[in-house]
């Protein structure tokens, strides 16, 4: 019989759907076709192949070779077909064992000489393979990666030849030896106490922490608006296991690859203001995620937030409410997980010091109103927290007085998501209607001053929820059953933008 079924999986987004490689050998000229949505780089495996074949001391079958990727109608990209491929070819030769290949998944691209190479987007497909219960065989290059996930058996390789021993005799290829970095790793370089004064923006920093809120930082340039919020994934909760391989999935098969040392860290992505609106979203004729995914459970961070085009900014609003971002193109669609915390940081006015104690402002009232008017209205709305950072004094400066480590605020911002986590499964920002109706109650006073407060701001609907998600939050931080007048009034504080830019 001179068929052969190798099983590996092909990428598209996040997933990781099989494909089973079908290599028949039949009479006829000879030749190699590769049949099923190959693109160019798998259309070129088949000279890789042959060269790994003959260098590796294997022959080369001169006979009409068909490779089959199935399902036919799914593309398939990339040099992570060669190996499957080459021994596909083997097996269906006679020249190494196909008995066993059905136990096995298989990944990787082969060197002209048979060294095996490591390519992207193997967490996925560790992921997957786990659920189908197969040992996972990749280049020792991807060893690491695949070792981040438990419950499945991971097997290194760096040659064509050592895939063979193993298949050969089922013993000959170890598990690597490489230990996945810790599960929660601290970013120390990073410290909330390196930052002197600006306790107000270090208070809303917190509040942000806790309840997963969207945070603006408005102030003169160089007051710490980006220290601040550099800051903020060091305060954050840890990472659950979970959401650790989400964000590492993500990483993974983005075009910079996940790097270990990161394992366990939040993510800070900070594009700078000329980015497009296809790398803040993802994109592509293969699709692949952008800033906002790759800031997945972590902080995405807009300095300069009005120097932005503002087209590209409205592509943040659909995915600041669903955490979720799909891309659609004429071939395909891809789907990515976008649940980031956004941070924003802008100045008060274009010349920067509207409301300075030391320069006086240059700009007219018109200049400040079409310079804000740069993030629309919806965009400010989905924003939870509007904070001022003024100017510090030179004593405040100095330093003589020793501020909060992020080791201190991250406790009490823990206590806190345990509350929300205990209470509605969920953090305070991603609670539904129903769940603030529940949480979020009100004393009578309370609703007559928040009802005050929405007059005579014109907030919208969605302001006025994300107010009391804010109160939840600060009396969570306070350890308060319900929301009491001094965390509601401290929530309305927090909404500069809807107050008129003083003179």
């Amino acid at each position: 019989m001179s068929l052969a079924i190798v099983y590996t999986r092909a990428q598209v987004g996040i997933d990781a759907p099989l494909v089973s490689v079908e290599v028949h050998l039949s009479g006829g000229l000879p030749g190699l076709f590769i049949v099923g949505l190959p693109e160019a780089a798998v259309k070129e495996s088949k000279d890789r192949v042959r060269g790994a074949i003959q260098n590796s001391q294997f022959e080369f079958p001169t006979r009409r070779i068909t490779i089959n990727l199935a399902p036919a109608d799914l593309p398939k990209e990339g040099g992570r077909f060669d190996l499957p491929i080459a021994l596909g070819i083997l097996a269906a030769s006679g020249q190494i064992n196909r008995e066993r290949l059905a136990q096995y998944e298989f990944f990787g691209e082969l060197a002209l000489g048979g060294e095996l190479r490591g390519i992207r987007g193997v967490l996925p497909v560790t992921l997957a393979c786990r659920d189908a219960g197969r040992i996972l065989l990749v280049p020792c290059d991807n060893a690491g990666e695949a070792l981040l996930v438990s419950g499945v058996k991971v097997l290194g390789a760096g040659h064509l030849l050592e895939v063979c021993r193993q298949l050969a005799t089922g013993t000959a290829l170890q598990s690597p030896t490489v230990q996945p970095p810790p599960a929660v790793a601290a970013m120390l370089e990073r410290d909330l106490g390196d930052v002197r004064g600006q306790h107000h923006a270090k208070r809303a920093l917190e509040i942000a922490a806790a309840g997963g809120h969207n945070l603006l930082l408005i102030g003169p340039p160089g007051t710490g608006k980006t220290m601040l919020a550099s800051r903020l994934p060091g305060i954050m909760p840890p990472l659950t296991e979970v959401e650790a391989l989400e964000t590492a999935a993500i990483a993974s098969i983005s075009a910079q690859g996940l790097d270990l040392k990161q394992w366990g860290v939040r993510p800070f992505r900070a594009p700078h203001h000329t980015a497009s609106g296809v790398a803040l979203v993802g994109g592509g004729s293969q699709p692949r995620p952008g800033e906002i995914s790759l800031a997945h459970h972590g902080v995405l961070f807009l300095d300069e937030l009005p120097e932005y085009d503002r087209r590209v900014l409205e592509v943040l609003r659909e995915p600041l409410e669903s955490g979720r971002i799909t891309i659609s193109r004429a071939a395909r669609q891809a789907d990515f997980p976008a649940r980031f915390q956004l941070v924003a940081a802008m100045n008060p006015c274009p010349c920067g010091y509207l409301g300075d104690a030391e320069r006086r402002c240059a700009c007219g009232q018109e200049q400040v109103r079409r310079y804000r008017a740069r993030v629309s209205g919806p965009l400010v709305d989905r924003i939870d927290l509007h904070i001022e950072v003024p100017r510090l004094a030179h004593r405040v400066l100095r330093g003589d007085v020793a501020e909060e480590s992020s080791a201190t605020v991250r406790a009490r911002v823990c206590a806190a998501r345990d509350r929300q986590l205990q209470r509605a499964g969920k953090p305070n920002s991603v609670m539904n209607t129903r769940e603030i109706e529940r949480y979020c109650t009100l004393s009578e006073a309370d609703h007559r001053l928040l009802e005050h407060a929405l007059e005579r701001l014109g907030l919208s609907p969605r302001a006025y929820h994300r107010i009391l998600k804010v109160s939840r939050t600060i009396a969570d931080l306070a350890g308060a059953e319900n929301i009491k007048t001094p965390h509601l009034t401290e929530a309305i504080s927090y909404r500069t933008l809807d107050r008129a830019p003083a003179r």
